[in-house]
């Protein structure tokens, strides 16, 4: 009956422990029949291993070393998923040629390359067409930097039309300083970019004389 509360002989209990370490469903059936306990069933047999705290020291994972239960065997054939597996030398629907582009969502032209992807290890990666461009040129970006577009168009991949530029400089030029560089005029381009690098600059001379003093 639900609620009821099921006694245990100390050597019904002292046998339970001892084989704690056994499947734990195989120890019930064993039990159940050793003792007559038919009354006892798995789910009181398994609740009573918690509540003692007598585990199996299974956790489920895959130890160091250990080698899969299926290691060397073949899986049998069958017609429904053989029909969904990739062939031998087959290519995959969604690979595209080499050097192909798109405009991802943020506007930049991507490409897709001959370099490592490092998140994957996939020998070709897509990357920003301009920046691809811009180190063909130029050589690797500099660690801390950004390419800011010149003429505010993202499309535009010549290296000419890309500076590489401190990264903190970046929220000088966008939207929550007031100067939207990306929309301004371009007249105003030129003026609008070389006060952020002084305002960068000065900013960063201030930093550096705090640093001295407190040393």
């Amino acid at each position: 009956m639900k609620g009821r509360n099921i006694l245990y002989s100390e050597a019904e209990l002292d046998w339970i422990e001892a084989n704690r370490h056994r499947l734990r469903r195989e120890a019930h059936a064993e039990f159940a029949k050793l003792f007559g306990r038919q009354d006892v069933s798995f789910t009181n047999y398994n609740a009573l291993c918690k509540r003692k705290g007598w585990t199996t020291g299974r956790n489920g994972r895959f130890e160091s070393g250990q080698k899969s239960w299926n290691k060397g065997q073949k899986m049998p054939f069958n017609e429904k998923s053989a029909a969904t597996q990739f062939k031998k030398g087959s290519i995959p629907p969604n690979r595209v040629p080499m050097w192909t582009e798109r405009v991802c969502k943020d506007g930049y032209v991507e490409i897709k390359v001959p370099l490592k992807n490092p998140h994957t290890g996939s020998p070709t990666r897509f990357m920003h067409k301009h920046r691809h461009l811009w180190e063909q040129q130029n050589g690797p970006l500099p660690e801390g930097h950004a390419l800011k577009c010149l003429d505010g168009d993202k499309t535009n991949c010549h290296p000419s039309n890309w500076e590489a530029i401190p990264r903190g400089l970046l929220p000088r030029l966008n939207g929550k300083s007031g100067r939207r560089y990306d929309l301004a005029p371009d007249e105003l381009k030129p003026t609008i970019l070389a006060t952020a690098k002084l305002e960068h600059a000065v900013r960063n001379i201030g930093k550096h004389d705090e640093a001295e003093d407190t040393t």
